[in-house]
């Protein structure tokens, strides 16, 4: 499975960054067990916020979607650094949490964590098949249109 991620993660152009530092008092993953709980994550590319606004106001549907693929980039970045870079102890993805900035008239929440979830599944295979929340908030951290955390069992 380990060379299967990496190489699936070429074939659709995708390098993962370092793991982003904590930006507060908290840690960006715990390992507990068998559980790898990742900190919620920002639509962050090349070190900076990608994706900013409200769906339904400032930001589309796609441009949600294509934060949602950040995010879930560098939820695996943090997982590959938790993991020391061994993929084989991923057993499953079980859970992503998305926290969508929202327009109090949107309702398609689902619909931008799909751009997650689709983007998980195709790197991770079936392992990468989970249940998932999709949550409208009013505001996030630095005005990030979307994060997500992840909750993995490892080995």
């Amino acid at each position: 499975m380990a060379d299967s991620i990496e190489t699936r993660l070429r074939a659709v152009g995708v390098t993962l960054p370092e793991a982003a530092a904590p930006a507060a008092n908290y840690v960006p993953y715990v390992v507990h067990g068998r559980l790898l709980q990742t900190s919620g994550q920002l639509p962050i590319d090349a070190g900076k916020l990608a994706v900013t606004g409200k769906l339904g106001a400032s930001v589309s549907l796609e441009n949600g979607q294509v934060a949602a693929r950040l995010c879930a980039i560098n939820i695996l970045a943090q997982a590959k650094a938790a993991l020391d870079g061994d993929w084989r102890r991923v057993n499953r993805l079980l859970k992503l949490t998305v926290f969508v900035a929202s327009d109090a008239s949107f309702t398609e929440q689902h619909k931008v964590a799909n751009g997650a979830s689709d983007f998980l599944v195709d790197i991770l295979g079936d392992k990468g098949r989970h249940s998932r929340s999709a949550v409208g908030v009013p505001a996030l951290p630095l005005d990030a249109a979307v994060e997500i955390e992840a909750l993995f069992e490892i080995d």
